[in-house]
């Protein structure tokens, strides 16, 4: 492992960890859907372990350290103060949304960049739940913001079957990747 993947993984740890902390706050409104928070939470515990787990086997020990107690604190009062801003504006599950795209991403680029056969197959484990969680986040923060969801649920199947019927999913994959045909 390379120093910039040590980097990359840090930072995927220190997202997750903010996304859980800010998650938790959000859980402790009464007005919140519940299940969708909590396995989000779950979901990002699980991402800052793969992480966690994956630079304790480093063998220099500077990069083994965990999160500090000082940022934990940090998080948790960032997070208490994003959620009170969310919690005015009545737009809790669309900023909990955002922050879930942020770890989307930072799980995209680690995917992306890492050697790791292993960690790439737990990160992509990862990424199929949290694509599943964020379309019903997406669902549930429509209906948050005033209006009622069904008003926008036609719009949402146009989009996916627009998706649906993309003309390059007939073809076949030879004809997609010619450098692979040697």
């Amino acid at each position: 492992m390379i120093d910039a993947e040590v980097l990359r993984l840090r930072n995927l740890r220190n997202v997750a960890l903010r996304a859980r902390a800010l998650a938790n706050s959000l859980k402790s409104d009464s007005s919140v859907d519940h299940s969708v928070l909590a396995r989000s939470a779950v979901i990002c515990w699980t991402i800052a372990r793969i992480a966690t787990g994956r630079l304790r086997a480093h063998p220099y020990l500077s990069y083994q350290k965990g999160p500090s107690q000082l940022r934990d604190l940090a998080d948790r009062v960032i997070a208490s103060l994003i959620a009170l801003n969310a919690r005015r504006q009545n737009r809790r599950l669309s900023v909990y949304a955002a922050q879930l795209q942020a770890v989307a991403r930072e799980v995209d680029d680690v995917r992306a960049l890492t050697w790791s056969a292993e960690l790439s197959d737990a990160l992509g484990r990862m990424q199929f739940q949290m694509r599943r969680l964020a379309n019903e986040l997406d669902l549930k923060s429509v209906g948050e913001s005033g209006a009622t969801g069904a008003a926008f649920l036609p719009a949402v199947k146009a989009v996916g079957r627009a998706q649906a019927d993309n003309p390059l999913d007939d073809i076949a994959v030879e004809s997609n990747w010619p450098y692979l045909a040697i």
